[in-house]
């Protein structure tokens, strides 16, 4: 955390939100009342800003200064606007490749699958605004600096990001253990976008329901599943062995 930007104060919190600053976790006293603090927590639902209850000695680790009971993380990288990136993707690419990031909490794991992205040509990741790794200094420094070559976007709803893309005729490929094909079965020289989910929740049904393909990962031993990186890379590098050859 100390690496990390910090904005403290309750007043401080709710211009930064409104600003649309970019945000990874706010950090709030456990047990405190008042107008403000409450007026800030309903910003927060509003806004879908990830939200802890903490004892105040955290958030007196956390800042060094009177923090009246908010603290708020800022990452060095701002998300990017979803639909600017996908236009401006498309305008120039043939056949662009995208990332979905579905429940993928993990900080490390985040950054470990940014810097796969970024090395097997990914044009751009979309994350949802809740319910996913924040983008702070952990997930940066585990990407090996590759954040901040590749546009990371969020939506208010993953759905809504696979209904744009198959309007803007992207095929919507999902890794899930369930699938009866395997990636192997899939032609990656089109315009895809992948979709993966965490290894505790995987994707959400209701998103699996509506895309193209639904693959996995051919499991010859006795655990059940990769690591969610791993995972991803299998994928992306077997796109980039179709699309080389």
């Amino acid at each position: 955390m100390k690496n990390q930007n910090v904005i403290y104060g309750i007043r401080a919190i709710i211009e930064a939100v409104e600003a649309e600053q970019p945000i990874n976790k706010v950090y709030l006293q456990k047990g405190l009342q008042g107008e403000l603090f409450q007026q800030l927590e309903g910003i927060l639902r509003k806004n879908k800003v990830s939200t802890s209850y903490v004892p105040h000695q955290k958030l007196d680790k956390l800042s060094s200064g009177n923090h009246q009971g908010a603290v708020a993380t800022i990452s060095s990288i701002a998300f990017q606007d979803f639909e600017p990136v996908i236009e401006s993707i498309l305008e120039i690419e043939e056949k662009p490749i995208f990332l979905l990031l579905d429940q993928v909490t993990d900080v490390r794991n985040f950054g470990a699958i940014i810097r796969t992205a970024e090395c097997t040509g990914v044009h751009a990741i979309v994350v949802p605004k809740s319910g996913s790794a924040p983008l702070n200094d952990i997930a940066i420094k585990t990407s090996a600096g590759a954040a901040f070559n590749i546009p990371i976007t969020k939506v208010d709803h993953l759905k809504d990001a696979v209904y744009y893309l198959q309007s803007s005729g992207i095929q919507i490929v999902a890794a899930s253990e369930k699938a009866k094909n395997n990636l192997y079965d899939i032609d990656f020289t089109i315009p895809t976008a992948i979709i993966m989910g965490s290894e505790e929740k995987g994707i959400n049904p209701s998103t699996l329901k509506i895309v193209d393909h639904e693959i996995k990962l051919p499991i010859l031993g006795q655990i059940e599943s990769l690591n969610v990186s791993v995972a991803c890379g299998a994928i992306l590098y077997e796109a980039v062995r179709q699309r080389l050859n």
